[in-house]
């Protein structure tokens, strides 16, 4: 990060709310139709215009993750750049056109923001997703939504690493950031979650329209969880798990992990220890989509992120 004291960024005024990337995360499904359906009068602050946008909807429609692929690792180069033809699957298609609607990715005519909208069955509260620690202006929006929320906790889950790559729906805008609130069973709705996510989106729109406006942040720090690893399940004969998340690490998203802490427990009743050598933060603990990507829980580290001070930048 620059070393200069402030960070003039331009403003903010083409925001996006994506629910439905995953057609059974019901919260940003629910949220986003009712939204439409009342004319996003909610979601409108002066100075910008925000959109909420069904991102899958074949995939709401029939209530499941996705159709043929995962929508949200379905935004890399080579999908994006592929001639458009009816044999693709569906989520590469509705990529593209999700790219050409609210992109293109990577240029200046992109979305300025995207909050995408996700719930998830693991104990991980509500969290905040990005991308990049050294993107000032979604720091400091994080910052303030956190302090909006608390006594609450809301945890920032940070993707950006050197080798485990996720080509999601939101990252085609200028400042991506995803929602992830839970538990919640996937198909299902519960108020308080919805309610969570809901005031997020809030407290977001309300920064973004407090920066346009032009309010000077002063520089803040962030503490931020940073991904390191995704941890599979033990498996055995016909690559069947043959192990199950451990009763001591169920539900306990966020809590430090040691090295010798138990993990797994196998139906035998022998417990798997953490064979690593320094403390960890689990997420995503027994994630039901994440079966399918043979991922049983991810590590995380804790950084504490830097932001410069903040006010936008008008020509």
């Amino acid at each position: 990060m620059s070393s200069s004291p402030l960070a003039q960024v331009p403003p903010v005024r083409k925001v996006a709310v994506f629910g439905g990337t995953h057609g059974n995360e019901l919260s940003g499904v629910h949220l986003v139709k009712h939204w439409q359906q009342e004319g996003a009068t909610e979601v409108q602050r002066p100075g910008l215009v925000a959109k909420p946008f069904v991102a899958n909807p074949r995939a709401v429609e029939k209530c499941c993750r996705y159709v043929d692929c995962d929508l949200n690792r379905a935004f890399e180069p080579v999908n994006l750049g592929k001639a458009l033809v009816e044999s693709a699957p569906y989520e590469v298609r509705r990529a593209q056109e999700i790219n050409r609607e609210f992109g293109p990715k990577g240029t200046p005519e992109a979305y300025d923001l995207i909050f995408d909208l996700h719930n998830t069955t693991a104990n991980m509260g509500a969290t905040l997703v990005l991308e990049n620690s050294r993107d000032d202006f979604t720091l400091q929006m994080c910052s303030y939504i956190k302090e909006a929320l608390a006594p609450e906790d809301c945890r920032v889950f940070l993707i950006e690493h050197p080798h485990l790559k996720y080509a999601t729906t939101r990252s085609i805008a200028k400042h991506p950031v995803g929602v992830e609130v839970g538990p919640q069973p996937h198909g299902v709705l519960r108020a308080d979650i919805l309610e969570k996510m809901r005031r997020i989106v809030r407290h977001g729109l309300d920064f973004i329209e407090m920066f346009n406006a032009g309010k000077t942040f002063p520089p803040c720090t962030v503490e931020a969880y940073r991904i390191v690893d995704r941890m599979d399940y033990p498996r055995g004969k016909n690559d069947e798990i043959t192990a199950l998340i451990h009763p001591n690490l169920q539900d306990n998203d966020w809590q430090p992990l040691h090295p010798g802490d138990p993990i797994f427990l196998t139906m035998e009743g022998e417990t798997i220890p953490y064979a690593g050598d320094t403390t960890v933060y689990p997420t995503f603990v027994n994630e039901a989509a994440y079966y399918e990507k043979r991922q049983a829980f991810v590590t995380t580290v804790k950084e504490t992120l830097r932001a410069r001070g903040l006010r936008v930048f008008q020509k």
